[in-house]
């Protein structure tokens, strides 16, 4: 059994994380992740030589493994608020998904992930091939990065998105562990990047320690443990096993300081570090398939515009200056004006002329009033975000307590 190491600081081994954490090609491909029929193998805690936190982290940055194919089974529960029947049934129109045999594009698909459980199959052969499918009751959605050819298959309703990765062929230098070498976009949801991104936020406001050992999906693994110590956090903690062999994240959970089940959980419920078939990344159209090409043009028909190249609604109503407010764990992003402006905060928040009752009426469901210095607003909460918008149409967000945001939001008045 490892004994437990901790550290405060891990100094250089921390900060090369930040940079090498998560194989790109691994990162890639890893999010995709199988599972279902597949029982995660915990029998118990293998008995393993003792590392310290500091040893462990540097493991994880040392990891080449740029080879596998396996399921990860990705499991999100934030506590969002369900809509309205009403409004909920008032946004499956425009720009609702891809009903009608539109394009599937994969920053849109990602935003699935986001809530529920969801089975993934992954393979990964280096920066250069990638394949993540989202297994589904009825239907399957399959994102194939193969060289320069990146493509997004919907099997429900037999229709493909084409992009060419011109940069990514012509870059022939780019180092293996470039985050470039991503194309599937849906990676964002695996063991290794998530992994990868707590590591960029631990410094001297995070305490690390490796809490034993642990079986994940048949393979020895540590289990290094970061927990903020800013009390205004949110987080309670976050768990990641890591392989005791090759240092890869085989599995992240995220659990929220108010207790319960996890808010995020990913992990491999089977994997192989072998060299995957190559036809694992070949794919042709099916017949009769609609295909969308990366400039917004579908064979046979035009589209207006193009297709979103972020998470739909990412910078709806907010395009004005960003700025962030504090450090570590309890950083807070100030979101000033912009589109929208005062208009925004005034239909969220019920001060509008036209609709303020309406909405007031309607968010009163959402979030919670709150006044100070700044003047008055609404908090919206979930397991692990709270947001303020206040009446003038400023946005506080952040993994961080609602008397944190009202603080923040005084304190730029």
């Amino acid at each position: 059994m490892a004994r437990n190491e901790s550290t405060s600081g891990t100094g250089t081994g921390r900060r090369k994380a930040v940079r090498y954490a998560v194989p790109v090609a691994v990162a890639g491909v890893a999010a995709a992740t199988i599972g279902i029929g597949s029982a995660l193998a915990s029998t118990g805690s293998p008995d393993l030589p003792k590392i310290s936190a500091q040893d462990l982290i540097a493991k994880m940055a040392a990891s080449d493994t740029q080879q596998l194919s396996g399921s990860v089974r990705v499991t999100t529960d934030l506590g969002l608020p369900s809509l309205p029947a009403g409004l909920a049934s008032g946004m499956g129109g425009k720009g609702g998904g891809h009903k009608g045999g539109s394009a599937p594009d994969p920053q849109a698909k990602l935003t699935e992930l986001a809530s529920g459980t969801h089975t993934l199959r992954v393979a990964a052969d280096g920066p250069d091939k990638q394949r993540v499918s989202i297994v589904e009751q009825a239907a399957e959605y399959s994102v194939i990065h193969n060289g320069d050819q990146v493509w997004a298959y919907d099997s429900a309703t037999n229709t493909v998105h084409h992009s060419t990765d011109r940069q990514h062929r012509a870059d022939g230098k780019r180092g293996k562990h470039d985050d470039k070498g991503d194309k599937t976009g849906i990676g964002e949801a695996s063991p290794q990047e998530l992994a990868k991104k707590v590591l960029a936020a631990s410094d001297d406001t995070t305490a690390v320690t490796v809490d034993g050992t642990v079986k994940v999906a048949g393979r020895d693994a540590y289990q290094l443990v970061i927990k903020p110590k800013q009390s205004e956090s949110t987080i309670g903690a976050v768990r990641i096993a890591v392989d005791a062999k090759n240092g890869v994240p085989l599995k992240f959970t995220l659990s929220p300081k108010s207790g319960g089940k996890a808010a995020v959980e990913a992990v491999f419920t089977k994997v192989d570090f072998g060299k995957p078939g190559a036809d694992t990344f070949s794919f042709t159209p099916p017949k009769g398939a609609k295909v969308t090409e990366g400039d917004g043009k579908q064979q046979g028909h035009e589209q207006k515009g193009k297709l979103p190249e972020g998470l739909p609604g990412a910078d709806a109503g907010f395009s004005g200056s960003k700025n962030v407010i504090g450090k570590g764990w309890t950083s807070i992003a100030e979101i000033k004006g912009g589109k929208g402006g005062k208009d925004a905060g005034a239909a969220v928040t019920g001060k509008g002329k036209s609709h303020g009752s309406e909405a007031s009426s309607l968010m009163d469901g959402f979030g919670s009033k709150v006044s100070g210095k700044f003047g008055s607003g609404r908090v919206f909460s979930t397991r692990i975000v709270n947001a303020l918008m206040t009446d003038d149409g400023k946005v506080y967000v952040g993994a961080v307590s609602k008397d944190a945001l009202v603080k923040a939001a005084d304190a730029a008045k």
